[in-house]
């Protein structure tokens, strides 16, 4: 008969093992309470057999049970790991197009938060009418000078014209604005460059005026005031409802009736908003810049940037005149974005290769629907990219209200060729290190060979697809038989060493493959 006191002792670890029993997962409890049962046992057996029990032996028995926690929170911990839904989601081709689209949604939000983008995009197209000249004085060597007086206009507008069919005209000053903001009823003034300009001059130009109201058109009692774009991103934040709007402009109210683009064809003079008004309102005092159009016959003779033209008067001398050929202005940004493009791909086998890797003959490769999966995720993964370069490059370009649109036009054109050159390269590179099968990034490069030995065996780094399907060499040293990275299919009897149920024979692959 055992003494109460060895009774205890074994109703204690017991006790302990059960106790720790329950920190283990449901699935493995049962097996893991039979090992260490059969354990506690053989240490007993080992420490303090029946009839000859001591202090010494029972506290080691005890400190093995102590050490059961241990064990069961390690393997708890594994078990989390394993089952974790971020593990089986990480590398995926999911993760990466989710990245991708949150990489766009982030860019597409900073374009719409900066006012420089959001009024380029919103002025874009700009249609402007071929055939334009700006008519100098010739005995004025700077284009930027006003030479035309009124009067002259007046007297061109009102003849019979071979060469032109339209005018029109406009005088720069500085005058004096104010405006009333609604929400503190606060006045403030300013100092304006405004251009009065004859009521025709926009409609010559064949440039259209945005968010024009047509309320604020139907309203003939106010002048028209037509905002330039620099100083509707400046003063008004691009804001799209600046339409309708009063304001004094000199002695005089005025209505803001829409947008005019900046630098669209090349007119001189820094105007900051044009004032429309008849021809009979154009005062006589000072100069000014006349436009004319073209016609057909214009056109074939005055095809150089600059043509000399003699007007003859009746009653006065002669004018020697200038027409300067007014430029197309700058380019837009689809067109630039575009053009970059075409430079990326061209570029791109000049730092990177296009090649996808060779693959192994075998029954085991992946059928047409995989592939497909294959170059879908490929095409998706440069359209997203695409789009994520174009909004960058336009933040990047039109993030200051206040640049111009040259400077603007440069800086779109390098950020958006260096973006989608290395965009593309990370894409093909990405591509290049997935699993055929399902798309998951290989894992665990391990070296294989001496490079010694480059031209007698293989040498190079091996991957391994965690799902068990391929496997990746890629050379270290290219060489006329080995040039490029191959793909492994592996058949069937690999699965059981990649099973997500098996994890010991799994991290036990995973730790021998990284030493390997």
């Amino acid at each position: 008969m055992k003494p109460p006191a060895e009774w205890i002792h074994r109703i204690l670890d017991l006790s302990l093992l059960r106790c720790a029993s329950l920190v283990v997962p449901g699935k493995q409890r049962s097996e893991w309470w039979r090992e260490w049962h059969a354990e506690l046992w053989h240490v007993r057996q080992a420490c303090a057999p029946e009839g000859s029990a001591s202090w010494m032996g029972e506290r080691e028995i005890t400190a093995f049970c102590l050490g059961a926690f241990r064990d069961a929170l390690c393997l708890r911990g594994d078990f989390g790991k394993r089952t974790r839904p971020a593990a089986v989601f990480q590398g995926s081709a999911a993760q990466c197009v989710l990245a991708l689209a949150a990489a766009l949604v982030a860019s597409y939000a900073v374009a719409l938060l900066l006012p420089g983008v959001r009024a380029e995009r919103s002025l874009s197209p700009r249609q402007v009418s071929p055939g334009l000249v700006l008519i100098q004085n010739a005995g004025y060597s700077d284009d930027d000078l006003p030479t035309i007086s009124p009067a002259q206009y007046r007297v061109w507008k009102g003849r019979k014209q071979q060469y032109f069919d339209g005018f029109a005209f406009y005088r720069v000053a500085q005058e004096s604005v104010e405006r009333e903001f609604a929400s503190s009823g606060s006045r403030e003034q300013e100092s304006w460059e405004i251009a009065r300009a004859s009521s025709n001059l926009f409609v010559l130009l064949g440039l259209p005026v945005k968010f024009r109201s047509p309320e604020a058109k139907a309203d003939s009692s106010l002048p028209e005031l037509i905002l330039s774009e620099k100083t509707w991103k400046r003063e008004f934040g691009a804001d799209p409802n600046v339409s309708g709007m009063e304001m004094n402009v000199g002695q005089r109210r005025a209505r803001i009736v829409g947008i005019v683009p900046d630098d669209s064809r090349g007119l001189p003079g820094n105007v900051d908003a044009w004032l429309l008004q008849p021809d009979s309102a154009i005062v006589s005092s000072g100069v000014g810049y006349a436009v004319a159009h073209l016609t057909a016959l214009g056109e074939s003779e005055m095809w150089r940037p600059r043509v000399p033209i003699t007007v003859y008067n009746s009653d006065e001398p002669e004018d020697d005149l200038l027409g300067i050929s007014l430029g197309e202005g700058t380019p837009e940004p689809w067109p630039v974005f575009l053009f970059t493009v075409l430079l990326a791909f061209l570029a791109l086998p000049a730092v990177t290769s296009v090649s996808l890797g060779e693959y192994s003959v075998c029954s085991q490769r992946p059928s047409w629907s995989k592939k497909l999966c294959s170059w879908g995720f490929l095409i998706a993964k440069i359209a997203l990219l695409l789009a994520i370069v174009n909004f960058v490059s336009l933040d990047l370009a039109y993030a200051r209200t206040t640049l111009a649109s040259t400077q603007a036009v440069y800086i779109q054109l390098v950020s958006s060729f260096s973006l989608c050159l290395f965009g593309l390269r990370w894409v093909f590179k990405d591509q290049r290190q997935r699993c055929p099968v399902c798309l998951r990034r290989v894992e665990h490069p391990a070296q294989v060979g001496l490079a010694s030995r480059t031209f007698l065996a293989w040498n190079g780094t091996e991957l391994v697809c965690m799902g068990g399907h391929t496997l990746l060499h890629v050379p270290g040293l290219p060489t006329s038989w080995f040039s490029t990275q191959r793909w492994l299919y592996l058949d069937t009897s690999w699965e059981f060493l990649f099973a997500p149920s098996v994890a010991g024979p799994r991290n036990e692959l995973l730790s021998g493959w990284s030493a390997h």
